[in-house]
């Protein structure tokens, strides 16, 4: 195996062994959540979305390019292609959707009760169910290229002009204009939530500095805080946390891609691509871990499942006595 191969196999595992579990674990919190309060909380119903996508993008692009990088699996071949592609462009599209989704929603969450913005997150709170539809609906359609475009490397001999080499698979566009329009949506469909989410983050951020001054100016007069405030504050520094992450490893992947667009000759290495393809399923794979950290919900959750399974053990064991 050449070494290219393997440090690429060693870098895509990592992403899977760290992305796989951790989004496992808040999908499973979030339903041990749902299984015993019987509802989820707007909030938590978007991290569990988030969490649930960005599943797909390590489980379905990482697991599999790990799988053809150590030679275990063959699965590029034209269908493959196709269908790994497309699954990987419409989940990584909606982990950037659904991350823009979940700072709105919390930029809205401290709005004063009885005001407009107020009103406005109890309208998308009610309809969030059909935010969620219209969001895959949208990405899926945008997403649709791939599966035009996309073929297995063993056509890599027709397919020079206007493509795009992804080691295993090629995306080739008919033109070099449909390459450039092709790039540019997508480009779009990243810059815009990115630049929505950094606008809701200062926001937050502005709030949080306020309220932090508030508290100090309390706190000279009479010493005590309020619980509910202090879980606001968490959830606001969590989605900023994720939405920093967000902007710097996104911010290199469309860094890359327009390089990719611009410069001629990318089909001869693959380098670029799997470069955007780390970045992007990097934030996939460390989202989950700053979910885990920072959310009260998950951490409980997790730490009640640990905690059953001795207790459960050690009931057996004393019933087989």
């Amino acid at each position: 195996m050449p070494s290219e191969e393997f440090i690429r196999g060693m870098l895509y595992l990592s992403l899977t062994v760290v992305g796989v579990p951790a989004n496992a674990a808040v999908i499973l919190a979030f339903l041990l959540l749902l299984y015993q309060e019987n509802r989820l909380l707007p909030a938590d119903a978007i991290v569990l979305h988030l969490a649930s996508v960005n599943l797909l993008v390590v489980g379905v692009r990482c697991l599999l390019e790990v799988l053809a990088s150590f030679r275990l699996a063959n699965v590029f071949g034209d269908v493959g292609c196709k269908a790994v592609i497309f699954v990987y462009r419409t989940s990584r599209s909606l982990s950037i959707w659904l991350t823009f989704v979940l700072s709105a929603y919390q930029c809205l969450s401290i709005a004063p009760p009885g005001s407009r913005w107020a009103s406005v997150r109890t309208v998308v709170a009610h309809y969030l169910g059909f935010v969620f539809l219209f969001l895959w609906l949208i990405n899926t359609c945008m997403s649709s290229a791939a599966i035009l475009f996309s073929f297995g490397t063993q056509n890599d001999s027709s397919l020079i002009n206007h493509g795009i080499n992804v080691q295993f698979c090629y995306v080739h566009f008919p033109s070099k204009l449909s390459k450039e329009a092709n790039g540019a949506a997508q480009v779009g469909r990243d810059v815009v939530p990115m630049a929505l989410m950094t606008l809701a983050s200062l926001i937050i951020l502005v709030f949080l500095y306020k309220h932090s001054q508030q508290v100090k100016g309390l706190r000279s007069s009479s010493g005590g805080g309020g619980g509910s405030g202090g879980a606001e504050r968490r959830a606001a520094k969590a989605v900023v946390a994720l939405v920093t992450l967000y902007v710097v490893l996104y911010g290199v992947d469309n860094g890359l891609w327009v390089y990719t667009l611009t410069v001629r000759k990318t089909m001869k290495s693959s380098l670029i691509s799997d470069l955007r393809i780390f970045f992007s399923s990097l934030y996939a794979a460390l989202s989950p871990v700053v979910i885990i950290v920072s959310n009260r919900k998950v951490n409980d959750r997790l730490r009640c499942a640990v905690q059953e399974k001795p207790i459960q053990e050690k009931a057996t064991s004393l019933s087989t006595m």
